[in-house]
């Protein structure tokens, strides 16, 4: 029987032939990529547990290659490569979905990145390629491996190793691979053919895998400095950097570079060190060969890294004992110029002193900048020191900052603090000019796709606490000011009007009977300005009331709530307060907390604002001229009082103008792209009403108290509806006539009204308001429903839209409502000259976000003309 022909690995070391396998590796990963989480895990397991196997072999070929290293302390690196990044990532989710939320309708799924290139340093040859080989397994990536040519034959060893029992537990063939004869045109062509590198070795190295145009995971230079603190274990601190510095002869990039030592205990650790078989270079003569050594040219020697105390001092003609463990220099220059306060990756340490904290933390900065930026840095100090650990923790520009751990050790993770990643590639950030400022580990090696399905965010419906209705009932709900929450001292805001003509009487009648104090501030005029909000304040703070009653209508609501934001929190800013939201929720400013000092109680005397249930209040800066728009639930009254009472002599333009506003506060919540079950019943009730009652309690007046009531009524479920669905594009413009020409707020709203509807009704709109509820254009649909529940006809929804308008249309004119802007004696030039800034600040207004139809300028801009001319 003819023997089985082995297979010969074709040798990589050529452009063409690395292409190919590269190629080929591809291929692997394609099928990889298809694996389970089980299969991977299996991979992973199976893959670890042969190089841990191997980690003493390995060792051992890596110093007789190199010639660098401590054998032992490679076993415990090959050691911690395999089992600690098996321990930290056995659990961890790499295949499929990885992380799911059904409710937020978000899932997360990882997949492999492709074909990872691997540079591996001499410094870490086998330690590092078991480190990377793993996490591209656990990521299903495949791994082409660079190394370094003086540390080549290690580190194909150690790659083999995972490879063969990677495939015997199932991998692809070739899933690993590797460059045999390393050169710099190889390496450029696996950085420039691969998906993404990891660059692990020398500054400019890494500096070529970022230029390479692929995405690439490096480390920048460490050049790590420890701080002794006064307050530190002396012992623990000088044995923890000794372990570390010695530690396979400082090859670990985190290894300390310097120690800055405060002078009150600088003898004490000098005696420490000498103690522990650390020499301390005599001053001229020693420091100097030593200093020429390390240095030359001002770049690191590259015969120091990895090499003994003992065989550095030999290099440079110094005798010391051949059990040395660090040479240490005593220096004072922190400066570039000064050799030992470079890395030098070898058991060379650089001694300082210091007077002070301070000194000591601005020596360790500047050797941070010269040479070891977003690395790491280490400080010993007592563990109740808080105050100083914050401060050298906000001194070190590194991604490390380690607090009384042996730096090595300390900074690949795991070892001395359980939660800092293990990792054999340490990210030093934008400061060390990286793409990560952390342990590298097997997040980095996966992307992950996010499915996001679209999910309807949670909505609200919120009204003051109590509302009271009905004709008479005043008196009755101001009753539990006393005998329920024993309220002592009342604030009552107003206009001159009503406060002259009796209005206030029966509630002070009230607040007498039930023995509660009480001061009326009566000054507020129409558009209230913030200049008399603030007398009012410096009445009120005077007067330190535990009730604010606003009585009037939108005017002295307004006003009264700006007075109680100022009483309660007078370091608010109005210009913050009214800051425009896309979801009030999610706005940057964070409104104050109310209802701490007073509780407000709204009694409105018109039918229109409904004010008194809203979150909304204007004010102007009579001084600049700038209205403040408020909108927050923290100015929803606490008590809202509809008491029709108030309201039975309401002249014919106020019945008019704040009739409309109802009806346009009503069409307009309904239409909004927040809109909800809860909000549509109130708006439709109320658009029925305004239609039924609003020309007799225009005409009649106090002569028809059903009217009047209903009106009242009418304007309060409006007011809930707007101030849980908003409003729209109607308002938005409607502010910007009143502010430009002083139209009353409800002539403004009405002379827009059906020409914004009809803009709105448009089933193909340039642009539709975006809101996760509101699913497509609907307007026309919405309007067509709110006709019908108002009796209008028609056998499609554009017939009855249309019979809708002209029942509008009808309405305005049975209440005196003109059909221009022009008709109320708007100047023409003035019109047209304030127009663009009308837009501009329509545009803008709070009210916008919420049309159902998302304007263009110049599309508000036609509406306005045509409103202006009746057209």
């Amino acid at each position: 029987m003819a023997k089985k022909k082995e297979m010969v690995p074709e040798i990589i070391d050529s452009v063409e032939a690395l292409e190919a396998k590269m190629k080929a590796m591809r291929e692997a990963q394609k099928i990889f990529a298809t694996y389970t989480q089980e299969q991977v895990d299996k991979i992973f397991y199976e893959a670890a547990m042969a190089a841990n196997k191997m980690r003493i072999p390995l060792a051992k070929q890596a110093v007789e290659e190199t010639g660098r290293g401590v054998v032992e302390d490679k076993v415990i690196k090959n050691h911690y490569a395999a089992e600690y990044i098996y321990n930290a990532y056995k659990n961890t989710k790499t295949c499929g979905v990885i992380e799911e939320d059904s409710a937020y309708g978000i899932k997360k799924i990882a997949e492999p990145i492709g074909l990872v290139a691997a540079v591996i340093p001499t410094t870490n040859p086998t330690s590092t390629a078991i480190f990377k080989t793993l996490i591209c397994l656990k990521t299903r990536n495949a791994i082409i491996i660079s190394p370094h040519p003086a540390a080549k034959a290690c580190t194909i060893a150690a790659a083999k190793v995972v490879l063969d029992a990677a495939v015997k537990a199932g991998a692809p063939e070739g899933i690993i691979g590797w460059i045999d004869v390393p050169s710099l045109e190889l390496t450029n062509t696996v950085m420039r053919d691969a998906d993404i590198i990891l660059a692990t070795g020398g500054p400019g190295m890494v500096k070529a895998a970022y230029s390479s145009g692929k995405p690439a995971l490096g480390v920048g230079a460490g050049n790590t400095p420890v701080i002794i603190d006064d307050t530190a274990d002396v012992k623990m601190a000088v044995n923890s950097i000794i372990h570390s510095k010695t530690f396979d002869n400082g090859m670990i990039c985190a290894s300390e570079q310097s120690v800055t030592v405060l002078e009150s205990v600088y003898e004490e650790v000098k005696k420490e060190f000498a103690y522990r078989g650390c020499y301390f270079l005599k001053k001229g003569e020693e420091l100097d060969k030593v200093r020429k050594t390390i240095i030359i040219n001002g770049a690191l020697n590259n015969k120091i890294p990895g090499k003994s105390a003992y065989e550095i001092a030999k290099l440079a003609g110094v005798e010391v004992p051949e059990n040395t463990k660090i040479l240490i220099g005593e220096v004072e220059s922190v400066d570039i110029s000064e050799e030992f306060a470079h890395e030098k990756l070898s058991p060379v340490l650089a001694m300082y002193k210091a007077k002070t904290f301070d000194e000591a933390l601005a020596k360790a900065e500047q050797l941070v900048a010269d040479g070891g930026y977003g690395h790491t840095a280490a400080l010993y100090v007592h563990p109740a020191q808080k105050e100083k650990i914050e401060k050298h923790a906000a001194a070190m520009k590194t991604c490390r900052i380690l607090i009384n751990t042996p730096s090595s050790q300390g900074g690949i993770g795991d070892l001395y603090n359980f939660k800092l990643a293990p990792s054999l590639t340490l990210g030093c950030g934008s400061w060390g000019g990286n793409s990560v400022s952390e342990n590298v580990g097997v997040k980095h090696l996966i992307n992950i796709k996010t499915v996001a399905e679209r999910r309807e965010n949670m909505l609200w419906f919120r009204t003051p606490e109590k509302v009271y209705f009905k004709k008479g009932c005043m008196p009755v709900a101001l009753d539990e000011l006393g005998t329920v929450m024993n309220k002592k001292k009342a604030f009552i805001v107003t206009d001159s009007f009503l406060y002259k003509n009796g209005y206030v009487a029966p509630i002070e009648e009230k607040l007498d009977e039930l023995g509660i104090q009480h001061t009326c501030f009566y000054e507020v005029a129409p558009d209230p300005t913030l200049q008399c909000a603030q007398k009012g304040t410096d009445q009120m703070r005077a007067f330190e009331p535990d009730t604010i009653i606003a009585l009037g209508g939108g005017s002295a609501m307004d006003a009264a709530k700006i007075m109680w934001v100022m009483y309660e929190h007078p370091e608010a800013n109005f210009e913050d307060m009214a800051m425009d939201f896309m979801d009030i929720r999610k706005r940057v400013y964070t409104f104050p907390k109310m209802g701490e000092k007073a509780y407000f109680v709204a009694i409105p005397t018109s039918s229109g604002t409904g004010s008194e249930v809203t979150p909304f209040a204007i004010i102007t800066d009579a001084e600049t001229g700038v209205k403040w728009p408020i909108a927050d639930y923290e100015l929803l009254p606490n008590m809202a009082i509809v008491d029709v009472d108030n309201m039975m002599t309401q002249p014919k333009g106020l019945t008019s103008a704040s009739g409309i506003d109802v009806m346009t506060h009503a069409i307009e919540a309904y239409v909004s792209i927040m809109a909800t079950d809860y909000t549509d019943g109130l708006a439709m009730k109320a658009v029925k009403a305004v239609f039924e009652y609003l020309p007799s309690a225009y005409e009649n007046g106090a002569n028809d108290p059903i009217a009047r009531e209903k009106m009242a009524n009418a304007s309060c479920m409006a007011g809930m509806a707007f101030a849980n669905a908003f409003l729209g594009l109607n308002h938005s413009m409607a502010h910007k006539l009143g502010a430009f020409h002083h139209l009353p707020h409800g002539v403004a709203n009405a002379v827009l009204l059906t020409d914004v509807m009809r803009y709105n009704a448009a089933e193909v709109p340039t642009k539709m308001g975006t809101f996760s509820q509101y699913q497509y254009p609907h307007a026309l649909a919405r309007y067509a429903e709110l006709g019908r529940f108002a009796g209008c006809q028609g056998k499609t929804d554009e017939e009855v839209f249309e019979n809708f308008l002209a029942k509008l249309e009808d309405l305005k004119e049975k209440i005196g409502i003109k059909k221009s802007i022009k008709e109320y004696g708007i100047d023409e030039q003035y019109f047209l000259d304030t127009l663009d800034d009308m837009v501009e600040q329509a545009f803008n207004d709070q009210c916008t976000g919420a049309n159902p139809r998302y304007p263009l300028m110049k599309e508000m801009k036609e509406i306005y003309l045509k409103c202006y001319y009746g057209k």
